[in-house]
Parts: C-alpha cells; sequence; structure tokens
C-alpha cells in the first residue's frame, strides 16, 4: 500500500495560471500547411546552418553566459551601448526577466487584450496583477486603444505593454498616438515596446523604435530573432534597457539561458541580414496576396502589419480551425473569439484561399 504523501501546496497565482496553447504542430506523416505559430516557414540559411553545426561540436561546454559577442554585434547594429542589450532564451523569457525586475506583489500591469497570450501568464507568475484594456472596435477593430490604455494607469501600476504589431490581430500603433500616449504615462513606469514582428512592418505611420526608446527613459524594446530571422526552434531574444535596467535584468536572467549554438545561429543570421530579409519581403508580398484575396472574398479584417491575419469567428471559430485543418491547413484558434493565419509558403496561401472562400456564410464583408 503507498503511504498517502501530503499536497504541497503550489502558489494560487501558479495554481491559476492560463495554459500557453502553443500552434498546433502537423502530425507525424501528414500533408500539411503549418501555420498557426508566424514561423518563417523558409528554412535556415546555408551559413547559419554551417554556424549551427560549427557550434554543436562544443555543445559540451557552457556556453558565454552573457552572451557577449551577440550582445556587442547587437548594440553596433542597432547604435546603442552593449551595457544597454539583454539577450535571453526567446523575447518570452526576457519579458518574465522584465517584469520580475520591476514588479512587486500587487503591482499592475496594464496592456492590451486580446494580446499576446503570454502576458498574463508572465504578469502573474512575476506576483503583478493584470490590467487588461480591450481592443478597439468598428473601423479600428483589432487596433490598441491607447487612451483606454493610458486611463487605466493608476498609482499601482508598474509596467504598461505595447504589443505591436498586435498578436493576434496585427496592426500597429501609429506615431503620433504613441507619442500622445507616452507624454500620459507618469515617468516612473515603465513601458515595454514589444516589436516580435518589427521586420515585417510597411506601415509609414509606424513609430521608429529606437527612435522612440532615445527619447522617453521609461521605454524598454523587446525584440527577437524568432520570427523574420527564422529562429524559432534556439530561442533567441533580446531587450534594449537603459544601463541599470538592463543591469537587473541580467542580474534575474536565467544562468546560461541561451545555448551556444543559438548565439552563433543570431551572430550567422545578422551577419546575412540583407539576405534574409529579402525572404521576409516575400512573406510581405505573399501576405499582400492572402489579404488582397481576402478582401475580394468580402471579409473585412485588421490591417495586418505582422506575418499573419486575423478573422473575428467568434462562436464559429473552432469549426473552421477544424474545416482548415481538414483542408491541410493548421491554423491557430482562439475559442469563441478568431482565428490566426500565418503566412506561410505560397502555395499554403492558394490552399487557404481556397479554404476562407468555402466560409461565405460567416463572412463580414462591410
Amino acid at each position: 500500500m503507498v503511504a498517502h504523501e501530503p499536497r504541497v501546496p503550489l502558489r494560487p497565482a501558479v495554481a491559476a495560471l492560463p495554459a500557453y496553447v502553443p500552434g498546433a504542430r502537423v502530425a507525424p506523416g501528414a500533408a500539411a500547411f503549418k501555420l498557426s505559430s508566424n514561423e518563417n516557414p523558409y528554412p535556415p540559411l546555408p551559413s547559419v546552418v554551417a554556424a549551427i553545426a560549427d557550434a554543436a561540436a562544443d555543445v559540451n561546454r557552457y556556453p558565454d553566459m552573457y552572451a557577449t559577442e551577440l550582445t556587442e554585434a547587437l548594440a553596433a547594429d542597432l547604435g546603442v551601448g552593449a551595457d544597454q542589450v539583454v539577450v535571453g532564451n526567446g523575447s518570452v523569457a526576457v519579458l518574465a526577466h522584465v517584469l520580475q525586475t520591476v514588479v512587486e506583489p500587487g503591482d499592475e500591469v496594464v496592456y492590451p487584450w486580446r494580446s499576446f497570450e503570454a502576458y498574463p501568464i508572465a504578469v502573474a507568475v512575476a506576483g503583478g496583477t493584470s490590467v487588461q484594456v480591450p481592443l478597439r472596435t468598428g473601423a479600428d477593430v483589432g487596433r490598441l486603444d491607447l487612451p483606454a490604455m493610458a486611463a487605466a494607469i493608476t498609482e499601482r501600476t508598474r509596467v504598461v505593454m505595447v504589443c505591436t504589431p498586435n498578436n493576434p490581430t496585427g496592426p500597429v500603433v501609429h506615431r503620433d498616438e504613441l507619442e500622445t500616449f507616452l507624454a500620459a504615462v507618469p515617468s516612473d513606469v515603465l513601458v515595454v515596446l514589444d516589436e516580435a514582428y518589427l521586420e515585417f512592418v510597411r506601415d509609414p505611420e509606424a513609430p521608429d523604435g529606437l527612435a522612440v526608446y532615445a527619447q522617453h527613459p521609461n521605454v524598454v524594446l523587446l525584440r527577437t530573432f524568432s520570427k523574420a530571422y527564422g529562429l524559432a526552434g534556439l530561442r533567441v531574444g533580446y531587450a534594449v534597457a537603459r544601463p541599470r535596467l538592463a543591469a537587473g535584468i541580467r542580474a534575474v536572467s536565467t544562468p546560461f539561458g541561451v545555448s551556444h549554438v543559438a548565439q552563433r545561429a543570431a551572430i550567422a543570421s545578422l551577419a546575412a541580414r540583407d539576405e534574409l530579409l529579402q525572404r521576409v519581403e516575400h512573406l510581405v508580398t505573399d501576405r499582400a496576396r492572402l489579404v488582397e484575396g481576402l478582401r475580394d472574398q468580402g471579409w473585412v479584417l485588421p490591417e495586418s502589419q505582422a506575418n499573419f491575419v486575423w478573422f473575428d469567428l467568434g462562436e464559429r471559430t473552432m469549426q473552421r480551425a477544424e474545416e482548415a485543418r481538414a483542408a491541410g491547413a493548421i491554423v491557430r484558434p482562439f475559442a469563441g473569439e478568431g482565428l490566426r493565419v500565418s503566412v506561410g509558403e505560397p502555395e499554403a496561401t492558394d490552399l487557404f484561399l481556397r479554404v476562407s472562400a468555402t466560409w461565405l456564410e460567416d463572412r463580414t464583408a462591410g
């Protein structure tokens, strides 16, 4: 007979955490396009693969804990000091470390919703209290409501997160509205500008994140190598922050959090950036083709500046996701709300347009 073991209690905040739902994977042997995780559909460049292979020979050694060479390369590329760059195990981990650095138990963190689903998890783990501000509707559907976010700031607010382009809906904030928003944010409240999809932005009204960072001491930038650079499986993200804050983020970061293989791949990707960004341009072109095709079918969509599009399907979301899967397109459903569909290979775009054309009874022609 097995002795009864006492249950070790979990922190209430941890017990109540929402599950992070990753994009579904293609089943082994299945013929389908994976359009569920906003990945770059193209494999790494030969030069990056060579760097990965070379680095693999050293995996018996610990990596450089502070990713010194990568940090210096990023700092030179961004025009900031190396003491203002912190590299981590993907931008999700970096965000968690940012919150752990500044959030005390009970502090409020304001962010748009729906937005990146890791936000409520990271806030709760840090001991903070989430303040979710609904997105705009109507003609501005899917866009952040920055005036409402500013109005949600209280004396207990420690951090505000601005996801631009917003995941999963796609629109960017504009330069003028962001400046108005920042002018309303107290100087001791940290503003996290999450720019995971920066390289896909073509909106001329989008802000220059580095310029915003330079002008506002309470702004920190979050960026990643997962999307445009195609290193989602190696987990490399980084923050750009003032030296004092950067030192704090570095202090709470997981030791050796970025593997040697990931560091070398990121360095090689920076060296091959022009070639990689040609692939991004292909994806932007296919995004335009996807959106044009959908609008020709009668869909009304948010103005996506990322590598995905958003469908507001409400209660039909899960049904439509299953229909897409059956047709060979794995998409990302948010139950009761809508679908996010990544821009993949041109053949994937062709397939999905055929799928969406069968949903005519649910289209939202205006």
